[in-house]
C-alpha cells in the first residue's frame, strides 16, 4: 500500500505528540526533591561597619534560596547591633557536590546608606520570620 507524504508526515507528527505527552521518569520531581537544609552561617566583623556573612545551605532550588538566606542573616545582625541599615557590598556563590556556600558582604548603619542595594532591617527580619528563613 503506498502512503501519500501527507499521511506519513501526519502520522510522525501524531507519534512526536504522543512522545510529548509520556512523563519523564528519570530524575526527582518537586515533590520528591529533599527540602532545602539551612546548614549554618559564619559572621565576621571586618570593620565598625562592614561585615562578612558565610552560609551554607544543602538542597538548593536556586541562587536567590541562598541570597535570601545571606540577607536575612545580614538584617537581623544589624539589628543585633543596634543598627537599622544594611547595604549589600557583594556575594560570591560557589557549589561542590550538592553544598552551596554563599560569601557575602555588607556594610551596617544606623541611617539609610547610599547605594541601590539597600534594607531596612526590621522588615527583612520580619519577612525572613514569616517565611521560616532562619538568621543569626
Amino acid at each position: 500500500m503506498l502512503r501519500s507524504p501527507l499521511s506519513t508526515l501526519t502520522g510522525v507528527c501524531a507519534a512526536a505528540l504522543i512522545a510529548g505527552c509520556v512523563p519523564e521518569t528519570e530524575g526527582p520531581t518537586l515533590e520528591q526533591a529533599p527540602p532545602a537544609t539551612y546548614d549554618g552561617i559564619e559572621t565576621r566583623l571586618l570593620d565598625d561597619d562592614l561585615v562578612n556573612f558565610r552560609a551554607q545551605m544543602t538542597g538548593v532550588a536556586t541562587r536567590a534560596d541562598l541570597d535570601a538566606y545571606t540577607r536575612c542573616a545580614a538584617a537581623q545582625y544589624t539589628l543585633i547591633r543596634g543598627y537599622t541599615f544594611a547595604r549589600h557590598v557583594r556575594t560570591s556563590i560557589t557549589e561542590e557536590g550538592g553544598v552551596w556556600v554563599a560569601d557575602a558582604v555588607y556594610t551596617i548603619s544606623p541611617e539609610l546608606p547610599r547605594g541601590l542595594q539597600t534594607l531596612e532591617a526590621q522588615v527583612v527580619a520580619a519577612d525572613c520570620a514569616e517565611q521560616g528563613i532562619p538568621s543569626v
